[in-house]
């Protein structure tokens, strides 16, 4: 059957596995709309984030979130029988829409496409200690080229001083952060006691950070460390890039991300973003300059095996959907 236009049951479910991406704070910074027989995904301005996601990383954040957003959706579409073409930054006058998905040529779906879909529901920020167990080459191998397929880059930082180093620049650009009054207001804002739809439950923040902790966490949680369960010495620590920093290239990112982190899940591993050295100019740039590579760092994360991290809340298709009768009701 050739799909010409896909229809509003259609975006609904994509949709569904759409909101699954991570985004900064669990902010959810998007929207969809169906147009002309094409999905449309828009930033949605009034979700900012001008502490951290915004100001002099423009819409860093809400990019990253949103092309992983995108990947997802291309998941579900192309399972269905359905794959969609995409279109970044479709509409010059309109620099909100990132993303225009139109169906294209029908094809069955790769069993890894399959892999991934799956692996979208149980794909969970853990901020949680990891095990102290390695990850084996061949994973490593297959994080790699999973940024490889959606035009991006992974560097694995090996060794415990490469990794030391790393940790050094996150812990420093936490404090940079921690110093803005903003900053802590705005973490404090996205942290949940109670039912919500978005933002970071308590339970879900991860202990409180401690100072033998290696990587630098988000003060979201106030529980302790479990006595004798530290994040670890050495974990596995990936930085994910792009050859520029164009909004092209940020939404570009947010799709490899999302098929690094559902990769990471179909392996049994459990993964956290750690992007204060994104967010801090100048760390972002000695970070660059470490790695010694073409290109522009845009997320670190820590990846290993331990405990999934607790779910957190989403927004459903009513809330983020434009044009049907009940946008916007809550649910």
């Amino acid at each position: 059957m050739i799909v010409t236009g896909y229809t509003a049951s259609v975006l609904d479910t994509a949709v569904r596995a759409a909101v699954r991406a991570p985004s900064m704070h669990n902010s959810q910074p998007w929207r969809f709309r169906l147009r002309d027989g094409g999905i449309e995904v828009r930033v949605d301005r009034r979700r900012p984030l001008p502490a951290a996601g915004h100001g002099h990383l423009g819409d860093w954040a809400a990019h990253l979130a949103c092309g992983a957003a995108v990947f997802n959706m291309r998941l579900v579409l192309a399972c269905a029988g359905m794959p969609a073409r995409v279109r970044l930054c479709p509409d010059p006058d309109d620099p909100d829409v990132v993303a225009r998905l139109v169906p294209d040529s029908p094809a069955p779906a790769s069993p890894a496409e399959q892999d991934l879909l799956a692996a979208i529901p149980h794909r969970r920020s853990s901020r949680l200690p990891f095990f102290p167990e390695p990850v084996p080459g061949e994973i490593r191998w297959r994080l790699a080229q999973a940024a490889r397929a959606e035009g991006a880059w992974l560097e694995l930082v090996v060794g415990a001083t490469a990794v030391g180093a790393l940790a050094q620049l996150a812990r420093s650009a936490n404090r940079v952060l921690d110093r803005d009054p903003r900053y802590r207001a705005e973490i404090a804002g996205w942290t949940r006691g109670g039912p919500a739809t978005d933002g970071v439950p308590a339970r879900a923040g991860g202990p409180v950070a401690e100072p033998q902790d290696l990587l630098p966490q988000r003060p979201f949680g106030e529980r302790p460390h479990v006595p004798g369960q530290d994040f670890g010495a050495e974990p596995l620590v990936a930085v994910l890039g792009s050859a520029a920093d164009s909004a092209v290239d940020r939404i570009t990112v947010g799709q490899a991300l999302q098929r690094v982190l559902l990769t990471a899940t179909d392996a049994r591993l459990v993964a956290s973003m750690v992007s204060q050295p994104i967010e801090v100019p100048a760390a972002r740039e000695r970070l660059r300059t470490a790695l010694g590579r073409f290109g522009i760092p845009q997320m670190v994360m820590r990846i290993g095996y331990g405990q999934p991290g607790w779910p957190t809340p989403r927004r459903g298709p009513a809330d983020v959907i434009d044009g049907r009768p009940d946008a916007g009701d809550a649910r």
